[in-house]
């Protein structure tokens, strides 16, 4: 279990520091930065290289919305559903503190945002409310069905981690105007702790709807597209999703 949990918190760092350090560091970046196209790559790339370097360990979760969906699914057991938690929230914070520590080496930097999801006037395209609870339940709730199918034995074993970084990507793509992208509660808690906003403060919605997408996503696969799938293949004890 050790290996387990050291899997999922050097997965989640990084994911953090790779995709928020995108953002913070390079999307900006006068002539040079890769705008949002970028840094959608850029989560997608995290999960992709991760899931091949530590999926075979921990199962390549990254996220507690994806831990709580694959243990609705049937596929990960409940009791590790909180030591999972723990380190992928440990990783996301320390990720965003090594983040934190060397964004501030630029002379005249100020954290803002900080890579931070938010609705309102923490929107980037200023969406309310209602509009980044709905789509981050309904993203969260494909990226549950997209691993959980791609991680299944009805397709070719070995690109699972390819489906379901690109899903990452083009859920970035659709989704970063309006809460800059969460679907992933430690994600945003990471950052949150740094930001110069009151994205605190609206932190509960990044916990609140992935949470909600995943078990949602989760029953969607489990009773309608893939009924019968059981603890026959646990991911966490060994399998990659």
């Amino acid at each position: 279990m050790v290996r387990n949990l050291a899997a999922e918190f050097f997965g989640t760092f990084w994911l953090v520091f790779g995709g928020c350090g995108a953002a913070v560091l390079a999307a900006g970046f006068p002539e040079l930065g890769i705008g949002f196209v970028g840094v959608s790559m850029a989560f997608g790339l995290t999960v992709l290289t991760m899931a091949y370097a530590v999926g075979g360990i921990s199962g390549g979760h990254f996220n507690p919305a994806v831990s709580l969906g694959l243990a609705v699914a049937g596929r990960f057991r409940w009791q590790h559903l909180a030591p999972y938690w723990a380190a992928q929230v440990v990783g996301a914070v320390i990720a965003a503190a090594v983040l934190f520590v060397i964004a501030s080496g630029q002379v005249g930097w100020e954290p803002g945002g900080f890579a931070t999801n938010g609705f309102g006037t923490l929107s980037p395209g200023g969406y309310a409310m209602a509009s980044a609870l709905l789509i981050e339940i309904v993203l969260t709730a494909g990226f549950l069905i997209v691993i959980l199918g791609a991680t299944s034995t009805a397709v070719p074993g070995g690109f699972a981690p390819i489906a379901i970084g690109l899903a990452l990507t083009l859920i970035h793509l659709i989704s970063i105007p309006v809460t800059n992208t969460s679907v992933n509660p430690a994600r945003s808690t990471g950052v949150a702790l740094f930001a110069d906003t009151a994205a605190m403060g609206q932190l509960w919605l990044f916990w609140v709807a992935p949470l909600i997408g995943g078990a949602i996503g989760a029953v969607i696969w489990r009773y309608i597209l893939m009924p019968g799938e059981s603890l026959e293949g646990i991911a966490g004890e060994g399998e990659i999703a």
